[in-house]
């Protein structure tokens, strides 16, 4: 045998045909005329056994630079932190990785609390009223936020920072293209939104500001200035965050923000070169109502236990097609579990830990960059990411780097042409100092 699963024995396919009543395969294609059908021999290499396949397979893979093997300093959205061996033990459990959408209440009751509280965990790190179950990416839930403040202002223009992630900013454009909702950019100043700027684009048409938390330089936006300049307009304030930035940061919803979005990967969810991951949405209770997505309940039996059910639905799977908020009707359950899990291994305490270390490890990089004569970019207050000037092109730094076993930073020219030679580096919790100073070492052996 070549292959482990059969999909049918000749006699299956002689009993099916028969019943049917045709006597082979190539008379189901009778229908198609011969002057379109393609005769000769397809380009493709012979079949292999699965031994010789799996071999095959496993020997491209190894040719792909990945964390497990090389030190990483790369992230630009999606980040190499800590994953507690618990959340794979966990996400294993087959009545969580078999499971789809929680429709029968009454036999999800594992599922449904565990949404729950992936639901909660979200509210108490971003500061607001309540969250859904979970979106696909970061990407996709800030791009809903935008099209549910254009609906609930009666708005068409919505602003987004130049500091927001550059395929957030085209997700968002995208999505308002079809919703008749134009998107105009916020210019930065020395890394961070341009509040004078801000302040000469407001009018009473805006119907959102969007901006991230920290941004996608690592800078550490001042909510707290940019609050009162959008809701002066009754504008809705976005927010996209990092929610291990959060366990150290004023959370949003403390700043005023109507809107959290974000992506939930840097919790328990692998970087799978970019997915799937797990985006999160929240808002204050104002917006409960118009929320994409589902929400878990917490209710009673008829007998006073405590429960779950799906609740304040407003998908389009569940009430009249017109009036729902949303055309998303799924989400990344097993994901949401995993950051669950990790969230809760770690704990309030380990999740502020793990911030703080962020800061400290990008801090220390940061220093000794400087030390090799390496120009750092932004100076206001960062999380794990910074930006680097260098001499070189980039291409050649990331090239050397990969020869000593690193993953480079981010090229930040591929989405910011002016940004020539600029590394975008991001320092997370399990970079030791040692994998540090290497990278520094390297840098500055290219750099002279």
């Amino acid at each position: 045998m070549t292959f482990r699963y059969l999909p049918m024995t000749e006699q299956d396919k002689k009993e099916m045909l028969d019943a049917i009543g045709v006597t082979s395969v190539e008379e189901l294609f009778s229908d198609i005329p011969e002057s379109v059908r393609f005769n000769g021999r397809l380009q493709i290499k012979e079949a292999k056994s699965e031994t010789a396949l799996l071999k095959e397979l496993t020997n491209l893979a190894k040719k792909n630079a990945d964390v497990k093997s090389y030190t990483s300093f790369l992230g630009a959205g999606v980040y190499d932190h800590y994953i507690p061996s618990i959340v794979d033990a966990v996400l294993s459990r087959s009545e969580f990785y078999t499971a789809y959408t929680p429709y029968q209440p009454e036999i999800s009751q594992g599922e449904l609390q565990a949404i729950f509280e992936f639901q909660s965990m979200i509210c108490e790190l971003t500061g607001m009223d309540v969250a859904n179950s979970s979106m696909y990416d970061g990407g996709t839930a800030l791009a809903e936020a935008g099209l549910l403040a254009a609906a609930q202002t009666k708005r068409k223009k919505v602003l987004i920072s130049e500091t927001v992630h550059p395929e957030y900013k085209q997700v968002v454009d995208t999505y308002g293209k079809g919703q008749g909702i134009e998107v105009i950019q916020i210019p930065h100043k020395n890394g961070m939104t341009d509040i004078t700027a801000l302040t000469e684009m407001m009018d009473d048409s805006i119907a959102a500001v969007i901006v991230q938390y920290p941004n996608f330089f690592g800078q550490i936006e001042s909510l707290k200035e940019l609050e009162p300049i959008i809701h002066e307009h009754k504008s809705l304030f976005i927010v996209s965050s990092n929610p291990v930035a959060l366990g150290i940061l004023t959370p949003p919803g403390a700043l005023g923000a109507d809107i959290v979005t974000g992506d939930a990967q840097p919790f328990g969810i692998p970087q799978s070169f970019g997915g799937p991951h797990c985006g999160f949405f929240a808002v204050t209770n104002k917006l409960m109502r118009k929320i994409p997505g589902r929400l878990v309940g917490q209710t009673s039996d008829e007998d006073g236990k405590r429960g779950f059910v799906l609740t304040l639905q407003a998908r389009e799977q569940h009430i009249r097609r017109d009036k729902a908020t949303s055309n998303i009707c799924s989400n990344q359950a097993l994901n949401a579990l995993a950051a669950s899990v990790a969230m809760t291994a770690l704990g309030k305490q380990g999740i502020k830990e793990m911030a703080i270390a962020n800061i400290q490890k990008a801090n220390y990089a940061k220093q000794l960059l400087k030390q090799k004569g390496f120009e750092i970019v932004f100076d206001g207050p960062s999380f794990n990411e910074f930006v680097v000037k260098t001499k070189q092109p980039m291409k050649e730094i990331a090239n050397h780097l990969l020869e000593q076993g690193i993953i480079a930073g981010f090229d930040l020219q591929r989405v910011y042409p002016e940004l020539n030679n600029h590394m975008l580096v991001c320092v997370t919790e399990i970079r030791t100092k040692e994998e540090i100073d290497q990278f520094v070492e390297e840098m500055g052996a290219y750099h002279a």
